[in-house]
């Protein structure tokens, strides 16, 4: 299948990756869209792992007030002072403090929360379920802890301004990541609402 100039430019408004990428990964999927679409995700994923190690010192800590009722105070790291005055950074910090503001996570990742809280968690779940054979309980459990987990940990929510609820936080820090070229770290948060403690 020939790929055409607008293939090429249609991927890489998806995806804000490089033309020679965009071309390759079409090449790769044989003109499909779809196939090129995940064959750059995949390609993100390993960029971001290769990435981890890269010391992230630079980067912005920003604030979000919703309706002078919520405050958000973010920092999210990334390795030059360069890529933190970009547009797609600064945008990829307000797009998730306006999410933390809105979704309301506890922790940044799933590793902050301490054992206890998970074994508790394991606990009521588990006096949830009876007369079921242990491995069906083991599965239950596994797909409620990981609701938890989706409710509880910022990288594994599902982005809030995403329409289609299929992207995590996760998945639009590895795409930011694989457009940026640099180590990004969501370091921390802290979410006030008025009333609340």
């Amino acid at each position: 299948m020939s790929i055409t100039a607008g293939d090429i430019k249609e991927l890489r408004e998806q995806t804000g990756v490089g033309m020679m990428d965009c071309k390759k990964a079409l090449t790769e999927a044989n003109g499909n869209l779809e196939k090129a679409l995940e064959l750059l995700r995949k390609k993100g994923l390993a960029m971001a792992a290769k990435r981890s190690s890269r010391a992230a010192s630079e980067g912005l800590i920003t604030s979000y007030i919703h309706m002078n009722k919520i405050g958000v105070l973010l920092e999210v790291n990334c390795e030059t002072d360069f890529v933190a005055k970009t547009d797609e950074f600064q945008n990829f910090v307000k797009d998730v403090s306006m999410h933390i503001a809105a979704a309301n996570p506890a922790y940044v990742r799933r590793e902050e929360i301490p054992a206890d809280v998970v074994e508790k968690e394991k606990e009521i779940y588990a006096s949830q379920v009876t007369n079921k054979p242990p491995q069906v309980v083991e599965k239950i459990l596994e797909g409620k802890i990981e609701k938890f987990y989706s409710e509880s940990c910022l990288l594994d929510q599902v982005f809030v301004k995403d329409e289609e609820q299929k992207n995590t936080i996760n998945d639009l820090l590895i795409e930011i990541i694989a457009k940026l070229g640099e180590n990004i770290i969501i370091n921390r948060f802290a979410r006030f609402q008025l009333g609340k403690k």
